[in-house]
């Protein structure tokens, strides 16, 4: 019998003191949400949001004496707050907010109304054709609920952390990764609330050692909801890329996204439409499975770039599926080329008309080097 228990770590971590009372952290009720899992650990640590900085040092410890403990093989503390920090009068996209990231030059998130439209595969395979520009770049999955990109990169390791105590991103494909699939069994639920994948968003935002990138691609959930506003509170984000099928209620659900990421001063990059149409193998018919066309015509109608159509193919999946995007599976493939052309027009955006510069918006002069 296992005796690596909620009790068991409850137990060590009483050893952790909060600077603020002095009280440990299992009497003052702070620890909650243990999720043990085959040697892996999950928990929170629930805070005034108003003492974030004085408790990261509580979190460290706590998280290091759980990995101390028999039978552990990872763990992941994450700070929560019941009461989020708010500013109403200060724009949620605000270049005066604190950085994240700062050596990385353009921050971009590809983002879906609705789940099953191909979202994370688009991400992947966006993010190695940047890679496949020369550029410097990173992936984020930021989709707590079902993260995936540790395996359609084919990266399952436990990232490192460096003298800083910042975690260091794996490397697949030329490309930096990190998920918190890396923490997770990868067939374990992930059964938190919005505060926790509040606070987990933070983590894996702030905790990274990312180094000097060109572009960051963040793969984020579907839909709109907490993991979006922790995002875009916490990061200044260049713009977004929405991916919709062409079918009515993928569209809809895409438009709110859409309209999302305005409100909160995020520019849209453009619109992508995936499983436009299906060639088959066998006899070479084409048929528009999921209806075709719509989504172009959705981005004339609201004058946003309309980037390109990614077919349904067999080969995508698969190649997503044995861990190697078809971008870097199969280099001459001709969708591979269409996500370099995507890869292509994203970034003279984002080059022209220096989308979420700093300079541009505070007038600085370009001293940071983000221009």
């Amino acid at each position: 019998m296992t005796s690596l228990t909620s009790d068991s770590v409850l137990e060590q971590l009483k050893s952790i003191r909060s600077p603020v009372t002095g009280g440990d952290i299992v009497s003052l009720c702070m620890v909650s949400d243990i999720l043990i899992e085959e040697g892996k650990v999950v928990f929170s640590i629930k805070i005034n949001p108003a003492q974030e900085k004085e408790m990261e040092s509580v979190r460290q410890a706590a998280q290091e004496v759980v990995e101390k403990m028999p039978e552990v093989t990872s763990v992941l503390a994450v700070l929560t707050a019941e009461k989020k920090p708010s500013s109403p009068q200060q724009p949620v996209n605000d270049i005066s907010k604190r950085p994240v990231a700062p050596q990385v030059k353009h921050i971009i998130a590809v983002a879906s109304g609705k789940g099953g439209v191909g979202k994370s595969t688009i991400a992947a395979n966006l993010a190695l054709a940047f890679v496949e520009m020369g550029k410097k770049t990173g992936l984020l999955d930021a989709d707590i609920y079902g993260a995936s990109q540790p395996r359609m990169m084919g990266v399952r390791p436990r990232p490192d952390a460096n003298e800083d105590d910042m975690v260091v991103p794996p490397t697949a494909h030329g490309l930096k990764v990190m998920s918190i699939g890396f923490f997770m069994d990868e067939i374990s639920p992930v059964l938190w609330r919005g505060p926790m994948v509040h606070g987990a968003i933070q983590q894996l935002l702030r905790d990274i050692e990312w180094g000097d990138l060109d572009v960051l691609v963040i793969d984020m959930p579907p839909g709109t909801g907490d993991a979006h506003l922790s995002i875009v509170q916490n990061v200044l984000l260049s713009g977004v890329v929405i991916v919709s099928t062409p079918q009515d209620v993928a569209l809809s659900e895409a438009k709110k996204g859409m309209m999302m990421f305005q409100k909160v001063n995020v520019p849209v990059l453009g619109l992508i439409e995936n499983m436009s149409y299906h060639i088959c193998s066998s006899c070479g018919h084409r048929e528009d499975i999921f209806d075709h066309g719509k989504v172009r015509a959705a981005a004339q109608k609201m004058n946003i770039e309309f980037l390109g159509e990614i077919p349904l193919n067999s080969e995508v999946r698969a190649a997503a599926d044995i861990g190697t995007p078809l971008v870097s599976a199969k280099k001459d493939h001709v969708i591979s080329e269409t996500f370099r052309n995507i890869a292509s027009s994203v970034w003279t955006s984002l080059s022209a008309e220096k989308v979420g510069c700093p300079a541009e918006k505070s007038g600085c002069g370009g001293c940071c080097g983000q221009c």
